[in-house]
Formats: structure tokens, sequence, C-alpha cells
């Protein structure tokens, strides 16, 4: 039963090619390399610190009521892609790769870019447990998107297995692999509903020793599988445990856009993990604003930690 377990708000803030410049009004203004964007943020439940820094922006998203619905208003020239770069900064012994994430940037018809920087903390954690393991970890990285955790946990020497159900993505995710120089990592690219995947490898009998879950709050899979977090995240898990080796390294979910509370996820994560040796913590990514330092919560998160 989930006690005291430490909530912690998780913050990276050693990126470079990305900034939270300001935030407030329900907006946010960021960085992504050389470009300025305002996009919607409804919990900048504030007054802007910065004036003339908003009138820079490159492009603003303009949404509609659907969900991710909108456009983008394009004030300046933008690239149709532009590199960025994240360094990795597990704990020692250093990483068997290089280290560097290296991944193209875009706008999308969403609002999103192909980055979600405030997981880079999560990044850093499990590449780093990954590092010090003494045995090849197997991971799981299930909704993977652009494949940004999937390098990270590759860089760090895992076999990683990456399952979304967009097509789109796993090819842009293959050229991130490439601009990182991982081309060479055992990384499996699957294009495939989460759910019935997990459901097919447990009954393979595969086993993974690290697992990834970044669910949207709804989506669809490839063949129109409908996907909506408060009624399909209970059956992944419980399958997601059948895949779960004999003594797991890690899990750990992020859910964004939800109402649910982090300690929902990490009660969750306990009855998932009941039986296993280990340890859960939970809490909220955030990013930091350059302007006047305030804090602004991106997601809520829970993950857990295996004891030897």
């Amino acid at each position: 039963m989930i006690t005291s377990q430490p909530f912690t708000l998780l913050e990276t803030s050693r990126w470079k090619d990305y900034a939270l410049i300001d935030s407030g009004d329900g907006l946010k203004l960021e960085r992504f390399g050389n470009y300025i964007f305002v996009r919607p943020e409804s919990q900048a439940m504030w007054k802007r610190s910065l004036d003339n820094e908003w009138k820079q922006a490159h492009a603003v998203f303009q949404p509609t009521g659907e969900e991710s619905g909108g456009h983008w208003d394009f004030k300046k020239k933008v690239d149709e892609k532009w590199d960025m770069r994240y360094d990795l900064t597990p704990h020692p012994p250093p990483l068997k790769g290089e280290g560097a994430l290296k991944f193209w940037a875009m706008t999308t018809p969403g609002r999103h870019l192909g980055v979600f920087p405030e997981v880079a903390a999560h990044w850093d954690w499990f590449s780093g447990l990954i590092a010090q393991s003494k045995t090849e970890i197997n991971v799981l990285n299930l909704f993977g998107y652009t494949g940004l955790a999937t390098l990270a946990a590759a860089a760090a020497g895992a076999k990683v297995t990456h399952v979304d159900a967009s097509k789109k993505s796993v090819s842009w995710a293959r050229e991130n692999q490439a601009l990182s120089n991982l081309i060479e990592k055992p990384i499996r690219w699957i294009v495939d509903d989460a759910l019935k995947f997990v459901q097919r490898e447990a009954r393979r009998g595969v086993k993974y020793d690290g697992i990834i879950l970044d669910p949207p709050k709804f989506g669809r899979g490839p063949k129109g599988e409908v996907w909506e977090v408060y009624k399909s995240l209970p059956s992944l898990l419980e399958a997601c445990r059948e895949c779960l080796s004999e003594h797991p390294l890690f899990v750990v979910t992020t859910l964004y856009a939800v109402r649910a509370s982090a300690i929902h996820v990490a009660q969750a994560t306990e009855d998932m993990m009941s039986g296993f040796r280990g340890k859960i913590e939970m809490g909220e990514l955030v990013t930091r604003e350059q302007s006047a330092g305030r804090l602004l919560s991106q997601a809520v998160y829970a993950r857990w930690e295996g004891k030897a």
C-alpha cells in the first residue's frame, strides 16, 4: 500500500537546445534549437513576466476545440525540420555508447514538435540503471513516438523493442537513430497496437527487464483499435506484468493531460509490481522558466526500480 513513497518534482535543467523562456495567460514561450514558439498551456494561470520576447516568436500554435487540433501561424521562416541534441548524463560508470541523442524537430499538424523535453529526466535515470547493469538489459518502449527514450536506452547498452501505432512516428524515430549514430544498436521497430503486441509477447514467453510506458490520453491503433487511458491502462499493465523478467530493472509510466494524480499512477504501478523487490517513486515532470523561475507541471509519473 502506498504510504510514504517519495513525491518528487523531476526537473531537467541541463538542456542546451531547449528552453522554457516564459509562460503565462494560458501560453508558454519556448525555444527549440534556434526557433521560438508559442504554444497553449492551460496550467500557466499567471501573468507573463516578459513582453518583447513574445514578439520574437517564429510561430504561434492556434488551437481549435478538438483534442490537439489547430494550426501553426508562422510569423517568420522556419525550416521544414532541424536537428537538436541532448547529452545523457547517467551516474557512473559512463555510458557504453556516445551518450549524445541527436534528433529531428519539426512543426506538426498538432501542437507538438517531436520531443517532450521534460521526459529527459527519465532518460538519464533509466540509462544510468542500464549502464550500471552487469547483464544485457531487454527494454520495451510502448507508445515510443519519435524514439528518444528508445535511443537513450540503446545508447546505454540495452536491447530495445520500440512500439508505436503510427508508421510516420516510427519512420521519424529511425531517422533519429541514424542521426544519433546508433544505427548498429539492437533495436526492433514495431508498428502495432500496444496492448495487442504485449499480449502476443506474453503468449510467446518473451521477457523484458525494463518497460517504458508513455501512453496518450486517447489514441487509435493501426487497425482502428481504440485507446482510452482510464479504461485501457489497467489491461496494459496486467499484460506488461506477464512480460517481466524474473528480476526486472525498472518500469516507468508517464501520463499527460489527464486528471489522474501521481498517487493513482503509483498505486497502479504498485499493483503491477506486487511480488517483485523494488521501490516506487512518484511525482510530476516539471520545467522551470528562465524568466521568473516558476515551475510548469507537464505530466505525472510513477517509476519502479528493482532491488537486487
